[in-house]
């Protein structure tokens, strides 16, 4: 019988989630047991990619960087993706803000709709704490990204997944003083990466084994744990604008596939599917990291000398989802609050959501602090900052998840694009996790 494949596995389970928690909300215990019994096995999953997030990166990058030879070839190939990542960032902001200005979703709000979602989220310690974190982002220097790049620590910052920059230029810096020392020198390091680098893909398979397990209770804790149905409702037409931005954003991605890789934009989004699922389900391009480089280097044939780079960095600064996203709720909140944005105000938005992308954590929630960046760039009234953010906040968290399934395509088309103009995409090369079991077993004698 032929093996079900993982991205079948895996949306089954999301289904049978949605459905499990959807019926556990009827009884007055379901939204307890399912935190109790039901979410533990989702968050042990999130917390074991996590786990292994920074080794890969750590192992992958360096061994991708040694492998160059040519240490022109990383100026290339880093070069090339930075400009290609804040193409796709301006252009899924431009396609976000098209899309709200034409349909208008805030004219349809009402002011009782207003002060309901005021009352219920305004106060909110989610709102709260995403102000105080943008108030503290906002206060400091121009070039703090750039001094946040750079850790005092190096084992500081490796235990750290929120400082996930700060290990990308620790393990470059690595990788170049190890191509400098020449090959016979930095040999016995490059074996070191090099075996961690297998390990740590090894346990990518034996982590996604329970793929579909995790993401049931991943969906079926965020069904029950959702809010007021009337309020999602009155901010369906939002919500909707922003899931055809985001829609519009993949068949971009696909059309880039098709022309300039050459590469059947539908196999694209197959052999990527399963690292979609999982950003859909976590919310999270950070978590989702581990999944989406053996994705890609695999099943795709994306040569690691550019995974490596592309993607943790990708994870980090390229967030397509997030940033059109910004766009759209921005220009929401406008229109549902009355204050009135100019072409100059929509300028500054495309800039400031571009620059806020950079740098900003790969987790869930990150896109609320961007948010409230972007709208104090336009001058948006400071004692209106709460109750712009209640206004979305019902409905954030599942945004989030679909925002996340953009930023990884993202990554993993930059990646393809990459490979391809410097002749590094070939052909996959899939490794299932029992590959080397006969290796290991007893043997009778």
């Amino acid at each position: 019988m032929r093996k079900l494949e993982l991205h079948w596995q895996i949306l089954i389970g999301m289904v049978a989630g949605i459905l499990f928690g959807f019926v556990m909300t009827f009884p007055s215990w379901g939204p307890s047991a399912v935190q109790d019994w039901i979410n533990p096995f989702g968050t042990i999953f999130v917390k074991l990619l996590k786990l292994i997030a920074i080794p890969l990166i750590l192992a992958s990058l360096v061994k991708g960087i040694s492998d160059l030879k040519d240490i022109s070839k990383f100026k290339k190939i880093g070069l090339r993706t930075i400009g290609i990542y804040v193409v796709t960032t301006i252009i899924a902001i431009c396609i976000g803000l098209i899309l709200v200005n034409v349909l208008k979703p805030g004219e349809g709000i009402s002011e009782d709709t207003i002060a309901k979602l005021t009352e219920t989220y305004a106060s909110d310690a989610g709102v709260t704490s995403k102000l105080e974190e943008a108030s503290r982002q906002k206060d400091s220097g121009p070039l703090q990204f750039l001094e946040d790049m750079v850790p005092d620590n190096a084992f500081g910052a490796l235990s750290d997944n929120s400082l996930m920059l700060q290990v990308i230029f620790f393990t470059i810096f690595l990788g170049i003083s190890m191509l400098l020392i020449g090959e016979k020198r930095s040999k016995p390091l490059k074996k070191f990466f090099d075996s961690l680098n297998y390990v740590v893909l090894k346990m990518v398979d034996l982590i996604m084994l329970t793929a579909p397990v995790a993401v049931f209770a991943l969906l079926a804790n965020v069904v029950v744990s959702s809010g007021d149905p009337d309020l999602l409702v009155a901010l369906l037409k939002y919500a909707l604008v922003v899931v055809l931005g985001l829609a519009l954003m993949i068949v971009f991605y696909c059309i880039v596939v098709a022309t300039y890789t050459k590469k059947n934009p539908f196999w694209f989004l197959k052999q990527i599917s399963p690292a979609q699922l999982l950003a859909f389900s976590t919310s999270s391009s950070a978590a989702t990291l581990p999944v989406t480089m053996e994705r890609v280097e695999e099943h795709i044939g994306v040569d690691k000398e550019v995974s490596s780079f592309v993607l943790p960095v990708g994870a980090t600064i390229n967030m397509d989802g997030t940033s059109l996203y910004q766009g759209v709720a921005a220009v929401f909140i406008s229109q549902a609050l009355g204050f009135d944005l100019t072409l100059g105000a929509q300028l500054i938005i495309v800039l400031t959501a571009l620059l806020a992308s950079i740098g900003s954590a790969a987790v869930p929630g990150a896109g609320m602090v961007m948010l409230v960046i972007v709208l104090e760039s336009i001058n948006f009234p400071s004692d209106k900052l709460a109750i712009g953010l209640a206004l979305i906040f019902a409905v954030d968290r599942p945004l989030d998840m679909c925002r996340t399934i953009v930023n990884v395509t993202g990554d993993a088309t930059v990646a393809m694009v990459v490979a391809k103009s410097v002749g590094k995409l070939g052909k996959p090369h899939v490794e299932e996790w029992d590959d080397y079991l006969d290796e290991v077993k007893t043997t009778k004698s």
